[in-house]
């Protein structure tokens, strides 16, 4: 494949798309000679799509050995959860600050998206609009600072999910979702607020928080398995 046709940011949506689909699991190196042949790009878009997978918490550099998949650690993934509950509820503040009447269209489209993904079965699209639902709130809420905030949060959370969420079980639900922006609907913030803390505190409850992998990562060629396939 020529370079010009695969961009850092495609890379890194590809990377950060099988990291999500726990296809490249906590621990993986991610070795730039082998996804330069993978991707057919050089080294340098190589290093900038992880560069940006660094900034996002996906991938830890670690000197004189390379780039992994990071590994969070119990308390890391509580620690996530806890600061998105402070932030979230600075959103629906937020919201109630600037008005959210007007706004709820295209968080009922949204959800409405959000339902097809999940009769599709279709997993990165859930997983995708599941993150992106919260940081719809925020950019609509008109505080890019909270915006920013956030939009972080939301990538370790899919990293602290894809390590230990059971398969079985979607990451977060329309449903829940939609009893948010009913509550927004009712000018009713506090039952935002609310339903807010409720469907986080059950998502954090949902990860199996006593045990994650050795963090040493898979020794086949995962980086073909998961990445090579697509292209």
């Amino acid at each position: 494949m020529k370079e010009a046709k695969l961009t850092e940011k495609q890379i890194y949506e590809r990377i950060w798309k099988s990291i999500a689909e726990r296809r490249l699991p906590p621990g993986t190196r991610l070795k730039e000679e082998r996804l330069c042949e993978i991707f057919g790009v050089s080294r340098p878009r190589i290093r900038r799509a992880l560069d940006q997978l660094t900034h996002d918490g996906l991938v830890s550099h670690i000197p004189n050995r390379g780039a992994f998949v990071t590994t969070p650690s119990v308390d890391e993934a509580r620690d996530v959860f806890f600061t998105r509950r402070v932030v979230e509820r600075g959103v629906i503040e937020a919201l109630q600050k600037h008005g959210a009447q007007d706004k709820l269209a295209a968080l009922e489209t949204h959800i409405a998206e959000e339902r097809e993904a999940l009769a599709e079965g279709d997993t990165a699209r859930i997983i995708r609009l599941s993150g992106a639902f919260h940081m719809l709130l925020a950019e609509l809420a008109a505080s890019p600072h909270l915006a920013d905030i956030l939009r972080d949060l939301v990538s370790k959370s899919t990293l602290v999910t894809a390590v230990f969420q059971p398969k079985c079980d979607a990451q977060c639900g329309p449903d829940e979702h939609a009893a948010i922006v009913a509550a927004l609907a009712a000018g009713d913030f506090d039952t935002a607020k609310t339903a807010m803390d409720a469907h986080l505190i059950e998502a954090e409850r949902l990860l199996e928080l006593e045990a994650s992998g050795d963090g040493t990562g898979p020794q086949d060629d995962v980086l073909g398995a998961a990445l090579g396939k697509e292209l």
